[in-house]
């Protein structure tokens, strides 16, 4: 590891575009090693509880690289909570992908977002953005690539599948991250455990289907073919 880094300073010496490429990617990975140290200790101390100082310890870093490229503590919370919420966003689309049928589809989203403490991190951000606006501009492009992605996963999988969505995918993405959010939320205030919050989310999925007219309960979709053989 160290060779290569001489190396690489050896090579940009000469070359003023690859030690531009290499600064940037440097940088990256600096600002990367950051959000991971950071991440676990916002989570388990809270914002008030995690000083510079513990953070540059954990990524072997300086409390002045800290302020250096995320400027101070409360834009490296926010951006720490937002990346952990688009990580679980992903995870959820993975989890997703192995079920084969409208209920399997729903029950393993809510599962993989109840299962995580992400959400209410995202929360947090959330109610820190109040008082602090100039950190909102993260969390608006955060929730809008988190709906946007989400809408993608759910039609592909709708697609795949030849199920009958509900809704839009773009309603159901929303629909669907409001209610997680709403359920974890007050789920975390009460001390449920994530099967509760699981339950209480399937329970709440399953009234929006049934009021809008649609028989298929604890589903975003329905099955089509099911729903033809029905019919």
């Amino acid at each position: 590891m160290a060779e290569e880094s001489v190396y690489e300073l050896v090579e940009a010496a000469g070359d003023p575009k690859h030690a531009a490429r290499a600064t940037r990617s440097a940088g990256r990975k600096m600002r990367s090693l950051l959000l991971d140290a950071a991440s676990p200790l916002f989570r388990e101390r809270g914002l008030s509880g995690t000083a510079i100082t513990d953070i540059a310890a954990a990524a072997d870093a300086f409390p002045s690289q800290i302020t250096y490229y995320f400027r101070t503590k409360e834009a490296l919370f926010v951006e720490c909570a937002c990346r952990d919420l688009l990580y679980l966003a992903r995870a959820t689309e993975q989890a997703a992908l192995k079920a084969r049928t409208p209920r399997e589809y729903t029950h393993a989203l809510a599962q993989t977002v109840t299962a995580s403490d992400s959400v209410a991190f995202f929360a947090e951000a959330l109610t820190l953005t109040r008082r602090r606006q100039d950190l909102a501009p993260l969390v608006e492009r955060t929730i809008e690539r988190l709906h946007s992605e989400g809408a993608r996963a759910y039609a592909d999988q709708v697609a795949r599948h030849g199920w009958r969505s509900l809704r839009a995918p773009d309603e159901s993405s929303r629909r669907f991250w409001a209610v997680a959010i709403g359920v974890i939320l007050e789920g975390f205030a009460m001390g449920r455990s994530p099967e509760e919050l699981c339950a209480e989310m399937l329970r709440v999925l399953g009234e929006q289907a049934k009021s809008s007219g649609d028989p298929a309960r604890l589903r975003l979709v329905e099955d089509s073919s099911r729903s033809n053989e029905e019919g």
